[in-house]
């Protein structure tokens, strides 16, 4: 009776080992499983880390190369600050073959920026297509303005169609121009599109 029962309770101990042993071998084959997809995530986060790197160094080339040319980096846009004086029409050509396009002014910040430069300054905001209704170059409504005192007023026989910074100690420094005038000008490139 005593070698019954020894046996039932070593049969019943190497089941509950082989279950055990089972338990232990799914398990390590689910961390092998695991194991082999984390490997496979550090790879491509390798991967894209190598290609974000890349592409990284491949803008802070493109950024020194358009330095060298007179262009200045501020908040994810470039800018080209013209030394010489062009009509607003001229302006715009120019930055349109320099790849950007006349400064369109999208806050605060860039406002205080652009102002820094001291000059009187064409920016791409015009109301030559419809008197009064004022766009910037890319067609969007002027929604945000920093107008001088009775700015815009459109001078009489004068067509002020065009906006330029003619204060740059003030806040509120935009006025309506003449845009056959010629004056400085800022170029406008996105860096990220």
């Amino acid at each position: 009776m005593e070698m019954v029962k020894l046996h039932n309770n070593l049969t019943s101990e190497r089941n509950k080992l082989q279950m055990s042993y089972m338990n232990l071998s799914e398990e390590r084959e689910q961390l092998q499983m695991s194991f082999s997809n984390l490997s496979e995530e550090q790879d491509q986060l390798q991967k894209r880390f190598e290609d974000i790197t890349n592409e990284r160094n491949e803008l802070e080339k493109r950024l020194l190369a358009l330095r060298s040319y007179g262009w200045i980096y501020f908040s994810s846009s470039l800018y080209y600050i013209s030394s010489s004086k062009k009509s607003w029409q001229q302006s715009r050509a120019d930055c349109l073959q320099k790849g950007a396009d006349l400064v369109i002014i999208n806050s605060h910040e860039e406002q205080e920026f652009i102002q820094t430069f001291k000059k009187l300054i064409w920016i791409g905001l015009t109301d030559m297509e419809s008197e009064g209704k004022w766009k910037w170059v890319d067609g969007t409504p002027l929604t945000t303005s920093y107008w001088d005192r009775n700015e815009p007023n459109g001078v009489p026989d004068r067509d002020e169609d065009c906006a330029e910074i003619k204060k740059y100690d003030s806040e509120q420094s935009w006025n309506d121009e003449s845009c056959g005038l010629e004056r400085f000008w800022i170029c406008e490139k996105l860096l990220f599109q």
